[in-house]
């Protein structure tokens, strides 16, 4: 066949606004959050560790233990060897410990409604995003910002995340969701990384071939045994070539190393939950200051509601209380409705029971959710028909993973050989954890 089999799948929007938004060493961020001791510490959060067993694996290694040679996927035995002193709890904020080491075991469930804060806030910040990983999701804002408002945009939504969740975030942006995630990996922790149309080839060009989408280490391998170091070697290689050598997925990743990447950001399936939150600039107790902050964000969910054309069945109520205690409460519903009046009313009665407590953060949200074009369930015996939900419940907001499970790289169609090269990394790392 002859001419550059390359140039198949061009990129035919060149002008599209994509974010990639990875958090930073999210696991152990998540722990931070609930021990604030721990921060500026090496910490090693792990699954599969019991003490005085050997077995057990790194999920994540936050940067300062990084410093001591500690990875993903290594040995929990190994890591804890490499660390300096440890220690097993670090829960009195006033606690100084003179360049300790920590291990604390991967808790799924409290990182998902961590988790569901950040995504709470992807989702009002663009109308398409695409959930990959608990730590990573990428959103299209074409239809919000152009090319020169967008640093600007990617700024104001990292410091959003930090300011109401607590967790930082990298984003990368760019017109191709390949390039983007690549933008987002470059300058972390804390980076933020815009290449703009015309400009992807020569980002990617320097790049070690392994940073490209879809090339894993074998992948990689092979392509420094055919000569081809770099991602710009990789662009600029024979098309004939690579095809003979990878068929047509070498074909593929040569287009994204040349910056030619025609897929779009598309959500997975319809969202479960929706929800609001917002922080207090500091912990209040005042009761009025509560309850106009749960009508506003009432107010703001059932606006989405009608918008996204869903009912909804489970009302409820998130409560932040210092440091990071999460609390939540759920009434559930007869049947599905459509009712401002009754999702205000209810979460300001949820709201009753935190009335004399200090609130970081606030949320409502509505569940199990109806986009089927039916009746609305009659509210006659509502009255004794709700259930509470216990404290520590997962909240979630508009996500297609469930109100409580917790996406892995592996549920993607769009994950890289890189993400299922090694079965063996649990955890994090299987979730991006390439920082």
């Amino acid at each position: 066949m002859s001419g550059d089999l390359g140039t198949l799948g061009t990129d035919a929007t060149p002008d599209r606004v994509v974010c990639h938004v990875d958090m930073d060493c999210f696991y152990a961020a998540c722990e931070r959050l609930r021990e604030p001791a721990l921060e500026g510490q090496p910490l090693v959060v792990g699954m599969g560790y019991e003490s005085a067993e050997t077995h057990g694996a790194v999920a994540t290694a936050s940067y300062e233990a990084r410093e001591f040679g500690v990875e993903s996927a290594m040995a929990i035995s190994e890591a804890l060897e490499r660390l300096p002193r440890k220690v097993e709890a670090a829960r009195d904020p006033d606690l100084d410990v003179e360049r300790a080491g920590f291990y604390r075991p991967v808790d799924l469930d409290y990182y998902g409604e961590v988790a569901a804060d950040v995504k709470a806030l992807l989702h009002d910040a663009a109308e398409v995003v695409r959930e990959v990983s608990i730590d990573e999701a990428y959103l299209d804002v074409t239809d919000r910002v152009d090319w020169d408002e967008v640093e600007r945009f990617a700024r104001d939504l990292k410091e959003r995340i930090e300011a109401e969740v607590g967790v930082v975030a990298s984003v990368g942006v760019a017109p191709t969701m390949s390039a983007a995630k690549i933008a987002s990996d470059y300058d972390k922790p804390d980076g933020l990384v815009v290449v703009e149309p015309g400009e992807v080839r020569e980002f990617l060009a320097p790049l070690d071939v392994a940073e490209i989408h879809n090339v894993g280490p074998v992948t990689a391998r092979q392509l420094r045994d055919m000569g081809i170091e770099t991602a710009g070697d990789l662009a600029a290689a024979d098309p004939e070539r690579v095809r003979e050598r990878f068929g047509e997925r070498g074909l593929a990743v040569r287009r994204y190393a040349r910056g030619e990447d025609p897929r779009e950001v598309t959500p997975v399936g319809e969202p479960k939950s929706l929800s609001r939150e917002s922080a207090f600039t500091q912990a209040t107790d005042d009761g009025e200051r509560k309850r106009e902050k749960v009508r506003a964000l009432a107010a703001d969910v059932a606006d989405r509601a009608q918008r996204e054309g869903a009912l909804y069945r489970t009302i409820g109520i998130k409560v932040v209380t210092p440091p990071y205690d999460v609390n939540t409460r759920a009434e559930s519903l007869p049947g599905p409705v459509d009712d401002p009046d009754l999702l205000e009313s209810t979460a300001l009665d949820l709201l009753e029971e935190f009335d004399d407590d200090r609130v970081r953060k606030l949320g409502v949200r509505v569940s199990k959710l109806d986009f089927a074009e039916s009746d609305q369930a009659s509210l006659a015996g509502f009255e004794g028909q709700s259930s509470g939900a216990a404290d520590g419940a997962t909240t979630d907001s508009a996500t297609a993973d469930g109100e409580s499970s917790v996406a892995s790289a592996d549920d993607d169609p769009d994950t890289d050989e890189r993400e299922r090269a090694d079965p063996a990394a649990e955890g994090q790392r299987s979730l991006r954890e390439y920082e």
